[in-house]
């Protein structure tokens, strides 16, 4: 329900003050801003006046205290009728204090830390004046050609709405306009973004409406049940009309469907982007366009503010639509508590207190600790003896450029670097540094620098990977191995003939090619953040156990893409018991397999699964299945497990994947320990979309298994059948 105040401020509103309060503008057009006074540029190319930023309703990208306090004074003091700004950035995975990049968060498989660690970005934020985090992001993926990867937490749609959730509850609290320590959450890119033609960013995206609403759409879903506050619109097509403009999918799924009655922005530009998308004669047909689909408000173009006057005068669209976007958008002012403290959370004297203090660090260590994958660890590599000798080697040794592309307000100079984190394990003179290499070029010299230190050492740690800059919005690559001189110095340490554990610093699953042959250890650190080298250098010595298990799966080449492990079948899949040699859906150079698959993970420990039980054979559509299965750590180290469960529908309507997550438990065992873990399924489970859409079960056989990864699992048949009463 619409507050009073929110409609007793629209009823006294002009209709150029309600078409201004859809634009959003970034912080320099602003008076009171710190780098306000760049903005005759800018304004004259927007075609905005004094009159458009006096009645502005959001600002985009502004951060610190003072800086917002002293914005919003002077809005107040100009605007009419004493609407308050809301403040809007990207807060994706941190604020100042800054934690993994969010598919690494997802390789944690830690909900509850997912959710801590929003909840301390969004207390950094908020002291600082902000209002809205364009996050989190939940697409979807399975490209990793396409950079915004990152973003997301992984290719599996049961898991991304578990994150989804997490996120939402740790940005909001629990009552976002009473708690001044959180924000509100706008879910970012509705929708099917993840899905762009050839994980090329901006591009087309191309899927049957039962794909989308199988795959892509529950996250979303997910984060509207979950309370969250503010949608944002995805550049891509949808069935060939961009989302922005998208009647179908704003009007009828979100609004209609979902009962959304949030904001919806769009992403930056993208209402004037219909003119080159070929939807939009021009800006006028543009905004027409997008106030019809129930984008609420136009980011960074002027669209709206040119020609929604001419466009309700000319009888073209109704007031009643500006009304329905404006009330919203008040309605969401007031949920934060806007209209009561229009500085809201803004604190100049906490914000030293509360930004990068030592709790906060200390979560993001711990984070990253569990967000690192062990991929492999050959001779048991890993865990590193602090008694001997290690050359650490590579373009990362010493770099801070480890906190991932969206980390804008993050600082590298306050990066914990892996070479820091090492030197608080060893002594001084146990470890040796060679960083000659640099990401994209090396020199002779250099190599043969490094090759000197590494004879120098017991064990070399490479620290390679991708510039932050080459993942990320804009960041999509066809070639995803490491680059040329990186390969070389690998190539290069490995003639040296001792043992070498290779850390990977990136935003997406690579092409190990060149890598994997050269490394006796392999650890995935992605961007692990502000405490990123104490917890490398804690995996290394053994300190803690890596725990990390993918959420996206690493191509064996990139050939493949896509490659992920909820997959259908083919009428001709390979290794069918009649299945031929040749003529069966493969490749002749290739497996059909990834190189590491969804759910993989290693640990210094090792972990038997025996003894899978189901409580009945059959089930009807009103019961449950009770799953049992035991869980030992037979190794000689303590570690946590990733235990994950799995369904396949042997038969349905459409063609099912051959496996989908419907469950994970993440345990800590002791060496000999062992557990017995349950899990429940109901006939909700067991639903999917149909050719209809309907969302429903088939009656019939399933098979439901349980293990440490998508691949290597125990497995065990059961029947759905209609009704309790037909059960044998």
């Amino acid at each position: 329900m619409k507050s009073n105040k929110a409609a007793d401020l629209l009823a006294k509103m002009t209709l150029e003050e309600k078409s201004n309060q859809l634009i959003q503008l970034a912080t320099p057009f602003f008076k009171g801003a710190s780098d306000n006074g760049e903005i005759t540029g800018p304004m004259v190319q927007l075609k905005i006046d004094e009159q458009n930023i006096q009645n502005t309703g959001s600002v985009l990208g502004a951060s610190g205290a003072e800086n917002i306090i002293s914005i919003q004074k002077k809005h107040l003091e100009e605007n009419r009728l004493g609407i308050p700004l809301l403040f809007m950035s990207d807060i994706v995975h941190g604020y100042k204090t800054i934690f993994p990049i969010p598919l690494a968060i997802g390789c944690s498989w830690n909900v509850d830390l997912a959710e801590h660690s929003a909840k301390i970005a969004a207390k950094e934020a908020a002291v600082s004046g902000i209002h809205v985090t364009f996050a989190p992001m939940i697409d979807l993926v399975r490209d990793p050609r396409w950079g915004r990867v990152m973003e997301s937490t992984g290719e599996d749609p049961f898991l991304n709405s578990k994150f989804a959730e997490a996120q939402i509850k740790g940005f909001q609290g629990e009552n976002v306009k009473e708690s001044m320590e959180h924000v509100a959450a706008c879910v970012k890119h509705f929708a099917g973004y993840g899905a762009a033609e050839g994980g090329r960013d901006y591009n087309t995206v191309n899927m049957s409406d039962r794909e989308l609403h199988e795959n892509y759409l529950p996250p979303f879903k997910a984060a509207i049940n979950a309370g969250a506050k503010m949608i944002m619109s995805s550049f891509n097509t949808v069935d060939g009309i961009p989302a922005t403009a998208n009647i179908k999918l704003m009007r009828e799924i979100l609004r209609e469907q979902w009962s959304f009655d949030g904001v919806v922005i769009s992403d930056w530009g993208a209402v004037k982007e219909l003119i080159p998308h070929g939807v939009a004669a021009d800006e006028r047909e543009a905004a027409l366009k997008a106030l019809r689909a129930g984008t609420d408000i136009e980011m960074m173009t002027h669209c709206y503010t040119e020609n929604l006057k001419s466009l309700v005068d000319d009888g073209e669209i109704e007031e009643s639509l500006i009304d329905e976007a404006v009330l919203r958008i008040l309605q969401l002012k007031d949920e934060l508590g806007l209209f009561e403290n229009p500085f809201r959370g803004a604190n100049t004297n906490m914000e030293r207190d509360v930004i990068m203090s030592n709790s906060h660090r200390t979560v993001a260590r711990e984070l990253a600790a569990e967000s690192c994958v062990l991929l492999k660890n050959d001779n048991n590599t890993l865990p590193l003896d602090a008694a001997k000798k290690v050359a650490l080697i590579g373009p990362f040794a010493e770099s801070g450029d480890i906190l991932g592309q969206w980390s804008w307000l993050g600082s590298t100079e306050e990066v914990v670097t892996v070479a820091t984190g090492l030197q608080n394990k060893v002594k001084e003179n146990q470890l040796l540094i060679s960083k000659d290499c640099e990401i994209t070029s090396i020199t002779e010299d250099a190599k043969a620098k490094a090759i000197e230190t590494a004879k120098q050492a017991d064990v070399i740690v490479i620290a390679v990977g991708e510039h932050s800059s080459m993942s990320g919005e804009a960041g999509s690559r066809t070639n995803i191995q490491l680059p040329q001189a990186q390969l070389e110095l690998i190539q290069a340490i490995s003639t040296v003939n001792k043992p070498v554990v290779t850390v990977l610093f990136n935003g997406r699953p690579l092409d190990l090619h060149g890598v994997i042959e050269h490394s006796d250890a392999l650890l995935e650190a992605w961007y692990p953040g502000t405490e990123g080298g104490n917890a490398i250098a804690d995996l290394l010595f053994g300190k803690r156990n890596p725990s990390g298990k993918l959420t996206m799966s690493f191509p064996y080449s990139a050939g493949q893409i896509p490659v992920y492990y909820n997959h259908y079948n083919t009428g001709r899949p390979k290794g069918a018991p009649d299945a031929q040699v040749r003529y069966v859906s493969q490749y002749l150079d290739s497996p059909n397999g990834p190189l590491f698959p969804f759910g993989f993970g290693l640990s210094y420990t090792a972990f038997q699964y025996s003894d899978l039980k189901i409580s009945k054979q059959q089930i009807a559509k009103e019961e449950k299945l009770d799953i049992s299965i035991k869980v030992k750590n037979t190794g000689s180290a303590s570690g946590k497990e990733i235990v994950q469960l799995y369904i396949k529908d042997l038969v349905g309507e459409v063609v099912r994947p051959v496996k989908e997550l419907k469950g994970f438990k993440k345990i800590e065992l002791v060496p000999g320990e062992e557990h017995s873990i349950h899990f429940e399924l109901s006939e909700e489970d067991l639903r999917y979309f149909h050719a209809n859409l309907e969302y429903t079960s088939d009656p019939g056989e399933f098979m439901v298994s349980v293990g440490g990864n998508s691949t290597e699992v125990i497995e065990l048949p059961f029947q759905l059948i209609p009704h309790k009463e037909n059960q044998q």
